[in-house]
């Protein structure tokens, strides 16, 4: 059963966010996290043309990634200590509140979300549907190169506020189930067809599908009513404990979509398994599962 709300994951309405710097809302930083998985550049390119007043403009690969090894995925996490220097170069200390967008419906920023909680900073939310909605709510963007200077921050991590799951203990729950384990990437992806970013399709053993975008509006592109949430994921769980789901996707981001929603909708607890599918086809000899 659902918690009443989850006090780590919050919505912003772009009014709210409006509201927050016309009032000189004191440490705030709005972080485009825009991206395109085929086409690195273009989400600094989107941003250049038009973003939020005084956003700054945070990279998947650059500055939400750690080195690739060819077996740990496609976007593994970062290392904790560059990660934070990192956060403190975008100007970031720990009474910064962040709001974070994106021009895909939440993953990238969902992501900077989580990483944020996993150094202990938990003020941090989601923009609901991003610039389109704060262009929609008739908000000015700006254009170009006019960005200023970011003055150093002072952030100091603290402990993680959330939980991962290895590739160890995802294969060792196949034989001895003792969590759910939810992809969230595309329903044909999930059985193995139309695989065009990943060398091999499928899907761990055992695992369920909620592809991260059911938990948008299609018609607004905006997050789902806590309710419709609640009542999706509760189908999913059946007799599973929140804190007993792994989430997982192809390489740890769209996850942390479905870990937003899920927290959202009050189910707090889950684990992210971050190589996830990138990193598990990266291994020798493991088993997979298709349709």
């Amino acid at each position: 059963m659902p918690n009443s709300q989850s006090q780590s994951a919050s919505l912003i309405s772009p009014q709210t966010l409006s509201g927050l710097i016309e009032g000189g809302a004191g440490d705030l930083l709005i972080a485009d996290c825009s991206f395109d998985l085929a086409n690195p550049e273009q989400g600094y390119q989107l941003h250049q043309q038009a973003r939020i007043p005084g956003a700054i403009y945070i990279h998947l690969d650059r500055d939400l990634c750690g080195k690739k090894t060819g077996r740990n995925g496609r976007h593994p996490l970062p290392d904790k200590h560059q990660f934070v220097e990192r956060l403190r170069q975008l100007g970031i200390s720990n009474t910064t509140r962040i709001v974070a967008y994106d021009n895909a419906g939440g993953p990238y920023a969902a992501r900077l979300w989580w990483l944020l909680r996993w150094v202990g900073h938990d003020n941090a939310a989601l923009l609901d549907g991003g610039v389109a909605s704060w262009r929609e709510a008739g908000f000015d963007v700006c254009h170009g190169n006019d960005e200023l200077p970011i003055p150093s921050g002072t952030f100091s991590p603290s402990l993680s506020l959330v939980r991962t799951a290895s590739f160890t203990e995802v294969l060792d729950n196949i034989a001895n189930p003792r969590a759910l384990v939810l992809d969230a990437r595309s329903p044909d992806r999930f059985r193995g067809e139309n695989e065009t970013i990943d060398p091999v399709g499928g899907h761990i053993p055992g695992a369920v599908n909620r592809f991260f975008r059911d938990n948008l509006d299609e018609k607004t592109g905006r997050f789902k009513t806590l309710e419709q949430l609640r009542t999706e994921f509760s189908a999913i769980l059946g007799n599973w404990e929140s804190s007993q789901v792994i989430h997982q996707c192809g390489s740890g981001v769209t996850g942390c979509h479905n870990l937003f929603a899920f927290e959202i909708a009050g189910f707090g607890g889950g684990l992210l398994y971050p190589g996830s599918w990138s990193e598990w086809i990266a291994q020798a000899d493991v088993p997979i599962e298709k349709n």
